[in-house]
């Protein structure tokens, strides 16, 4: 691999990131930079936590202009989540090249975004709607924005941001840059690809096995009318110093968070039925583990890097390969070692095959602890039966040796009688034969 300053990347810049304790760039920023930094399209595909914010980031401060007062790029996500992720990093490289960036997301009180885009940020990273909603107003400039980055394409595309990211696009310079960043191309992604960008060159980053080495993935069979109850037993089982459990739908979040709430466990929900506040909240709240667990829909599956997060529960199973993906990157992070825990029933089996073909890898059947204690209850039982059984018939039963000697005696004395017997029989006889005898030796 190569190191950052091989790159010919500023001192400032190399410096930072040495700081952070990044000196190698992994193989999706060591493809991308090089083509970002020539002025190309690219369409890069590439799973979650290859380090995709690093690619693009780098080589657009590189042709941010500091002395220029007027927005010059712009990051379009998905999520609230990913877009503040992304300007954490943008912040540090900002102050290290003298480059100011915003981040723009529902929630937010409008009119203070309002005032911030006043002191004319160089970078701009927010959300479909937030900032379509500011186009709108007129609060925000764009025309002079000529290097755009979108960022999750294929979540995107599936949360229905298609048109609004259209309109973003028709909003910016002519002679843009266009960057587009995701984990799958689906058709929509690529259609796009086809209408708004310009010979792009393609860099796809494949592994033999797209998830981390360091996660140990298990599956538990389970119920629906037992599911609440093999999380806890997980929870008290692995005793998680910080734990996300993800659901399918808003209304389970609550449902689950509530009941775990209930049994004394520290827990929270994430998902988009939260302002912004609340979510922050939550979010710090959990990042300084005054949260043990956090219930999230996948809304916290991207862009969440949360350090500490050691176990991830997929209380309901992903609808797809790469929403798994996501969800399990959770954990694991840093070098650090993590765990995954999938709850499937019996008619989610196809899922589950389906995860496993994506992923390349068997994932292995871990029982609850209720079925452990289960078996060790019967084991016991069984045991215990066996014991007893030995011990009756041990208690009635004679020894061998002894019986031998007592059955022998017993033949041996029924023999004498029927000896004694048949010879008295036999002098009886010899008796009434001697006359017999005699008078026919006399004739």
């Amino acid at each position: 691999m190569r190191t950052f300053s091989e790159f010919g990347l500023a001192p400032s810049i190399v410096e930072t990131l040495r700081l952070h304790g990044i000196r190698e760039a992994t193989p999706v920023q060591e493809r991308a930079i090089p083509e970002v930094r020539a002025g190309r399209d690219v369409i890069v595909q590439a799973q979650t936590g290859t380090g995709k914010t690093l690619a693009f980031l780098l080589p657009v401060f590189e042709k941010i202009k500091a002395q220029a007062e007027t927005a010059q790029a712009l990051v379009v996500t998905p999520t609230r989540e990913l877009a503040i992720q992304i300007a954490k990093v943008a912040g540090i490289l900002g102050e290290a090249s003298g480059i100011s960036s915003l981040v723009i997301y529902g929630g937010q009180d409008i009119e203070r975004q309002k005032q911030r885009l006043r002191r004319h940020p160089q970078l701009i990273i927010g959300t479909p709607g937030r900032l379509l909603d500011h186009l709108r107003r007129g609060t925000i400039e764009l025309k002079n924005v000529n290097k755009v980055v979108l960022d999750e394409a294929d979540e995107m595309m599936k949360l229905g941001f298609l048109e609004d990211v259209e309109l973003l696009l028709q909003a910016v310079a002519s002679d843009r840059q266009f960057m587009l960043f995701s984990a799958t191309m689906p058709d929509r992604v690529r259609g796009l690809a086809k209408a708004y960008m310009h010979a792009p060159e393609e860099i796809i980053i494949k592994s033999d096995t797209v998830t981390l080495e360091n996660i140990h993935q298990e599956i538990v069979d389970t119920r629906e009318e037992t599911k609440l109850d093999t999380l806890c037993e997980a929870i008290n089982k692995y005793q998680p110093y910080l734990a996300m459990v993800f659901c399918a739908t808003k209304q389970r979040v609550h449902q689950v968070t509530m009941e775990l709430a209930a049994r004394g466990y520290l827990v929270d929900e994430l998902h988009g039925d939260l302002t912004q506040v609340q979510r922050a909240l939550v979010l710090k709240r959990f990042r300084t583990a005054k949260l043990q667990i956090l219930v999230a829909t996948d809304i916290a599956a991207r862009g969440l890097d949360i350090e500490g997060v050691t176990h991830v529960v997929n209380y309901d199973i992903p609808r797809t390969t790469e929403d798994y993906i996501h969800r399990i990157g959770r954990t694991g992070r840093a070098g650090k070692d993590g765990m995954a825990i999938t709850f499937v029933n019996a008619r989610e089996y196809t899922k589950l095959r389906s995860i496993e073909a994506g992923i390349k890898e068997r994932i292995q059947k871990a029982h609850s602890e209720r079925h452990r204690k289960h078996a060790e209850k019967q084991a016991v039982m069984k045991a215990k039966a066996i014991e007893e059984r030995h011990e009756k018939n041990a208690k009635h039963a004679k020894p061998l040796s002894k019986y031998a000697n007592r059955k022998g005696a017993k033949h041996k004395g029924r023999n004498d009688r029927s000896r004694r017997k048949f010879v008295q029989q036999r002098k009886a006889a010899n008796k009434s034969n001697v006359g017999h005898r005699s008078k026919l030796g006399r004739k």
